[in-house]
């Protein structure tokens, strides 16, 4: 069995510090629209992940290599360069919302936005509830 551990954790860090701590008023403004979108969307508190992540639900998860850990379903971080949400299980099943969105990047579970005003907040949400649901029914 791996040993390995992750790097990003839940912490007991508070999630109101670290949203007023964000110095770029515009920024932490959406910070703080986009965690009260995954508030209601999953219905969990926010918790911090590692020192900038904000999530919501988690979920166990073991790979075949037999590393294993826990994680969050949904959530956020306010990087310098873009406000970056986590789409857990990736977008391959979102293409038409991902085609309404708006501007964007993604990675793998990645979606990079520069500024909320360049996508449509509607899908944004439509997309957040998809993949929070496809986490929960997934792995409870």
């Amino acid at each position: 069995m791996s040993k390995a551990q992750n790097k990003t954790v839940e912490t007991n860090a508070s999630v109101d510090a670290f949203l007023d701590s964000i110095e770029d008023e515009r920024k932490k403004q959406a910070a703080k629209k986009i965690v009260a979108m995954m508030h209601k969307i999953s219905g969990e508190p926010a918790k911090m992940w590692g020192k900038s992540i904000v999530g919501f639900g988690n979920y166990h998860y073991k790979y075949a290599s037999g590393r294993e850990g826990d994680f969050m379903k949904i959530g956020f971080s306010p990087r310098k360069q873009n406000l970056t949400l986590y789409i857990m299980p990736g977008f391959d099943r979102y293409d038409e919302l991902m085609n309404n969105l708006g501007k964007f990047k993604t990675g793998k579970s990645c979606l990079y936005i520069k500024k909320l005003e360049d996508i449509d907040w509607s899908v944004l949400k439509d997309l957040s509830h998809q993949s929070y649901q496809y986490m929960t029914d997934k792995y409870g």
